[in-house]
């Protein structure tokens, strides 16, 4: 007895979903029912058009939609998040695994699970290690230029399936010029039903958005193949669709084929990671609770898993599914618990309606959600308020155009290093002073009320000292200097900014203490904490400022100046 009741905190703290069954209220059941069967509607038609866009067969996308909406109402933190099917993520397993395939269907079937089973094995272990701050990697202008750049080459990618023509995959601008060379080839038909369903979809959104579009949007277009026998006029329709489920398998890779995967899962993990969080913290803010990056890492490393057992592909936070259930009152995991359901029975009973589904109302799926996901607001924002975040947000958007999906990672990667590098290598800094009737110190750039003392200079950079930016706080503190319209007496350095020093930053530090002493100006330190202050006493550099000329706060350093200037004229 004593041990299961131990084992219960146990297992919650494992599989925190648990929590749904001790505080599962049946008189809420109504609401999950609705907001998971709405949920379904949406995910299915949306699965097998994502399992298009990934290159792989329809009952696939499925399959992927099922199993990781139950790991992740298991693992993860959110209490909303639909785990399914990602446009970005898809993408990029069609960028990884069609050049390894070389066009065999079974090796591309392999490496897809591969790069799944990979994918989960690395978010568990960043997850483990605390690496959740990857969400916060790609800033959101960068992230936002990326996914529009594949919300690009996914519209692009499907015109030729709009029109009825086979266009051989390649970039933004190859692709459009091969659609614009087969024109003359049109499949009227494919093209009247495709631009109709994309119609009646952009409609929906607008009009009624608590609809399942895709869902109407696949019962349409399968009602006109069937009734005017469309099919057999050359339009291209998804075929049968095997019902049930596959016994999990271990994919078959070559071992030339491993470091291109774990690439491609690198580039997945991190875009679907940051996009996941994008959604799993907007309904976090909107409902009122808190998200844990650790472990949804580890709870998308167990979706991903349970997908590639499921012979699903990668997946991710799913941001128009989880908009469906949330309006649709779904305010727990329940719903996405719901929702497997249901699509486990539609792929054990329903499968046969769907040989019928044109081709065209996928191509119309994902066209609407490639304009779902580009982001114009976001556009027209950072145009008007941050010309540089604009410029790389452009510059990720059309490094995914030209290069492609995968080489676009790595623009957008290096965007995200060289903006860190750039902001840390020439961080803002700042001359303190005092106000008339206001305690405290504060920029004099800030408010020109405040007055800086004669003989004192405050000086705040914020940022730590490290090899990178050192020189360029020597430079500043000598500009500083420079600039002082009174000569100084006292440098009192604010460290409460800059919370660690390398071994580069001492030594800087103490060129600066050299300098200002043969100037005849006294080195001052103030607020020193954490590493900063370790550094400082390993380097012996404490003994050589002078323990008497280190405070505890700006205003001791302050007061000790005044006493001492008032002591010189006594």
């Amino acid at each position: 007895m004593g041990d299961s009741t131990l084992s219960i905190p146990r297992w919650h703290t494992w599989i925190p979903g648990l929590r749904l069954f001790d505080n599962y209220q049946r008189t809420t059941f109504r609401s999950y029912l609705v907001a998971g069967v709405s949920v379904a509607a949406v995910a299915i038609p949306i699965g097998i058009a994502y399992a298009q866009l990934a290159g792989s067969p329809p009952a696939v996308g499925i399959y992927s939609c099922i199993a990781p909406q139950v790991a992740y109402a298991l693992f993860g933190s959110s209490r909303q998040l639909i785990v399914n099917p990602d446009a970005a993520a898809c993408a990029i397993v069609a960028a990884t695994a069609a050049p390894l395939a070389l066009g065999d269907p079974a090796k591309y079937a392999d490496l897809s699970i591969a790069l799944t089973l990979i994918t989960g094995v690395l978010c568990i272990l960043a997850g483990f290690l605390h690496l959740g701050v990857i969400a916060n990697f790609l800033s959101r202008p960068i992230l936002v230029g990326y996914l529009n750049g594949i919300a690009v080459s996914i519209i692009a990618g499907q015109m030729g399936k709009l029109i009825g023509v086979d266009i051989p995959s390649g970039g933004v601008f190859k692709t459009i010029g091969r659609v614009a060379v087969r024109l003359k080839d049109t499949h009227w038909p494919t093209l009247v039903v495709g631009v109709g369903l994309i119609a009646l979809l952009l409609a929906i959104k607008k009009y009624a958005p608590r609809l399942p579009g895709p869902l109407i949007a696949c019962i349409f277009g399968i009602a006109l193949v069937f009734a005017l026998h469309l099919n057999q006029g050359g339009m291209h329709v998804v075929g049968a669709i095997p019902s049930g489920f596959l016994l999990p398998r271990i994919p078959q890779v070559a071992s030339s084929d491993v470091i291109p995967l774990v690439l491609g899962a690198c580039t997945i993990v991190l875009v679907s990671f940051c996009s996941m969080m994008t959604t799993a913290r907007g309904f976090a803010t909107k409902n009122g609770y808190q998200i844990d990056a650790n472990r949804d890492l580890i709870a998308l490393g167990a979706c991903d898993i349970a997908s590639g057992l499921s012979h699903g592909f990668v997946v991710s936070g799913a941001d128009s599914r989880t908009a469906v259930a949330d309006a649709s009152g779904g305010k727990t995991q329940v719903t996405s618990l719901v929702a497997a359901a249901t699509m486990a029975l539609a792929l054990l009973f329903l499968t046969a309606p769907l040989a019928y589904l044109p081709s065209a109302a996928l191509a119309a799926i994902l066209i609407t959600s490639a304009i779902g996901l580009f982001d114009v607001g976001s556009l027209r924002r950072y145009y008007r308020h941050s010309g540089p975040e604009f410029s790389h947000l452009l510059v990720a958007m059309l490094g995914v155009m030209t290069v492609g999906i995968l080489p676009g990672i790595v623009v957008a990667v290096g965007l995200a290093l060289f903006r860190l590098i750039k902001l840390a290598s020439k961080p803002h800094d700042a001359i303190l002073g005092t106000a008339p009737g206001k305690d405290g110190f504060y920029s004099v750039a800030d408010d020109p009320a405040v007055q800086t003392t004669p003989g004192l200079i405050i000086y705040r950079f914020n940022a730590s000292i490290v090899f990178f930016n050192s020189d360029y706080f020597l430079d500043r503190v000598r500009g500083v200097i420079a600039e002082a319209k009174v000569r100084p007496r006292w440098f009192l350095f604010d460290a409460e900014a800059a919370p660690f020093l390398d071994i580069t930053g001492a030594e800087v530090l103490e060129s600066v203490r050299k300098e200002l002493e043969q100037m005849g100006i006294v080195f001052c330190l103030a607020r020193a904490k954490d590493w900063f202050v370790v550094m400082v006493e390993r380097t012996a550099l404490a003994d050589r400022i002078g323990r008497e000329y280190i405070f505890q706060t700006l205003g001791a350093g302050h007061a000790a100046f005044h006493r001492q200037i008032a002591g010189e004229q006594e």
